[in-house]
């Protein structure tokens, strides 16, 4: 499939095509955050222990990112729309079956199930519209949409879920069903079929070293607190040890899962790591905020999800004007910016008490957080895959959205270390401050990186001749 959008005014088809995807990216975020709120209620009616109910997120979010890297190659060398198509009637399965289960092991299978085939789906709808837009305006204001969508429906999962939840936890799996079919009808009349295949082959090998340490990475900063220090230095290692053998691997084989040249893009490393902290502290945080507002202050699940919607709102109203944005500016600089909405968000829940301001705290934070996002989210997408080639477009997306699952995974398990350990039944608000002041950090850390990337521009003079269309390298 070659850039073919390049118009301002796109029709029916195109049109038609971006709906489609920007469903199931929908439905995609959607099913990360929406489950949340339904736990207590599943933990009740299944009888699963503590233990085994975190497994009903942490299946569906390890299936996701531990496979994108295979997913986004999958949809270069089979046709990015017939893995979509595939990968999307997989998930409406999927989603059906965990609403029938009445075993709390069938169930995070299911979970898993649906994290699998959202692997493939994210990688093959970002590179569709990558291939399908021509490179600056049209492209970015596709993706624009896109993004804001997808962090549309992270943002509004939990408010979903709240109201879902008072119907039963069942409908939190069996509603996103009906939209899986209509999109995956549509997707079969509305998306482009002039679909070429790449060439080459799967690194299977790659794909399960990359996979078993991205696990063991999470799975490392999880057990941490709690085992002996020599088992977390061993688990250290072995990590260490899996990732070089992975690119011991892809510099050896025929056809490399990522080739890694393509690291040497500035902008796009820039962007995976700006991801990273972007998801992963917002994840940590939404974490620490559920657990302070239910368990401290004793709001209900509803009044939880909904102090979630300005964030959710305000992303679902600024992400569509992102493309216009970024044509005119850059994505650093809206990079940069987002970066400091998201500090100055979490800098106002360091204020946290147990008789919390709605107006001078909590809705001033959830819409700092908002803007952060609004900002962010679309312009990083933006930037890891300008001046990528067609070929390698479901790579570049693979890579992103592998960055931002094992961000949420891994500062997720470092929050929660800290609240676990950070305060006790005299103070409980000191130990949600000290987590919340570990977002604060990876926070500040991203705007460091946003900062760098706006100096290397300016010492390149890349930016005044044209925003995020010439490559930097490393």
């Amino acid at each position: 499939m070659t850039s073919s959008a390049t118009n301002e005014r796109w029709g029916a088809p195109l049109w038609g095509a971006l709906s489609v995807l920007c469903a199931v990216i929908f439905l995609d975020a959607l099913d990360v955050s929406m489950v949340g709120v339904a736990l207590p209620s599943i933990q009740a009616d299944l009888g699963m222990s503590t233990a085994a109910l975190q497994w009903v997120v942490s299946g569906y979010v390890l299936g996701y990112g531990g496979l994108l890297l295979l997913g986004g190659r999958t949809a270069d060398l089979l046709g990015r729309r017939r893995v979509f198509l595939v990968a999307l009637a997989v998930f409406a399965v999927a989603s059906l079956l965990g609403g029938l289960m009445n075993d709390g092991a069938l169930l995070i299978a299911a979970r898993f199930v649906k994290g699998m085939s959202a692997a493939f789906t994210a990688p093959a709808a970002l590179s569709i519209i990558t291939t399908t837009f021509a490179e600056g305006p049209a492209r970015n204001r596709a993706l624009s949409i896109f993004t804001a969508c997808g962090a549309s429906g992270f943002s509004l999962g939990l408010v979903l879920s709240g109201l879902l939840t008072e119907l039963g936890w069942r409908w939190t799996f069996l509603m996103p069903v009906p939209v899986a079919i209509v999109a995956l009808i549509a997707g079969l009349r509305l998306l482009p079929r002039s679909d070429e295949r790449g060439e080459g082959g799967h690194d299977i090998l790659g794909a399960i070293t990359i996979t078993a340490a991205m696990l063991l990475l999470v799975f490392t900063v999880v057990q941490a607190p709690d085992v002996p220090i020599w088992r977390t230095v061993l688990s250290a290692v072995a990590v260490a040890a899996l990732f070089g053998l992975f690119v011991w691997l892809e510099r050896r084989v025929r056809h490399p899962l990522v080739r890694l040249g393509i690291l040497r893009s500035a902008p796009l490393v820039r962007a995976n790591i700006g991801l990273v902290i972007l998801f992963g502290s917002y994840v940590g945080f939404q974490f620490v905020a559920m657990q302070y507002f239910q368990n401290l202050l004793g709001w209900s699940a509803l009044e939880t999800a909904l102090a979630f919607l300005p964030a959710g709102l305000l992303v679902a109203v600024s992400s569509t004007k992102m493309g216009d944005l970024a044509d005119r500016y850059g994505t650093g600089r809206l990079i940069a910016l987002g970066s400091v909405a998201l500090l100055a968000g979490y800098a106002m829940f360091l204020r946290l008490d147990t008789h919390p301001s709605l107006a001078t705290m909590v809705l001033p934070g959830m819409a700092l957080l908002g803007i952060a996002f609004g900002l962010s989210f679309p312009s990083l997408n933006i930037q890891a895959t300008n001046g990528v080639s067609d070929d390698e477009q479901g790579l570049a997306s693979g890579l992103l959205n592998t960055s931002g699952q094992v961000g949420g995974a891994v500062v997720l398990a470092i929050v929660t270390a800290v609240l676990t350990s950070g305060g006790s039944a005299a103070d409980p608000i000191g130990a949600f401050r000290s987590a919340i002041i570990v977002s604060a950090l990876f926070a500040l850390l991203g705007l460091a990186v946003a900062v760098s990337g706006l100096r290397s521009r300016s010492r390149s003079g890349v930016e005044a001749a044209a925003p995020d269309q010439v490559l930097e390298t490393v």
